[in-house]
């Protein structure tokens, strides 16, 4: 149960897009909610959510890392305390491995592997935040599959 209403209001949108396939509607709830927030002067840990879930419905890989680099930003304001308040059971150094894995993916995407690889050492360097979970496989697999990825070319 998340304990906040606009990070339950983004989770719907994930939702939408990751359960339901409706790509389109999540960026349109998405925009809604990052308009009522006050975009990125908005608090850091709506900011941060919002914007590494918006990367994930865009189309265009430049947007896509303009909203995770934003997400990024966002992330270095918040507090541990901060995400207990609204509920969310994880520290900020736990959200790193996922908003790193992330900037790797676009910046592979984009041919720089450079910083694809910059981006995925961050990553692997912050594991140890992770629980032993769903989500901290998830991000682990990411991790292994953007490593191959960057092995291979």
């Amino acid at each position: 149960m998340i304990a906040d209403e606009i990070l339950a209001r983004i989770n719907e949108g994930v939702q939408l897009h990751h359960q339901q396939g409706q790509r389109e509607v999540a960026r349109g709830l998405f925009a809604q909610i990052w308009d009522e927030i006050g975009g990125e002067r908005g608090d850091p840990l709506h900011v941060c959510v919002l914007a590494h879930s918006m990367a994930d419905v865009q189309d265009n890989v430049h947007q896509e890392l303009v909203w995770d680099e934003r997400a990024l930003t966002a992330a270095s304001l918040l507090t541990d305390d901060r995400l207990a308040q609204a509920g969310v059971p994880m520290s900020v150094a736990a959200l790193y491995p996922s908003l790193h894995l992330n900037l790797g993916e676009c910046y592979r995407k984009l041919g720089d592997l450079g910083r694809a690889r910059e981006f995925l050492q961050c990553a692997q360097a912050g594991i140890g935040a992770l629980g032993d979970d769903a989500y901290a496989q998830l991000i682990k697999g990411g991790l292994d599959r953007l490593a191959q990825e960057l092995t291979s070319k």
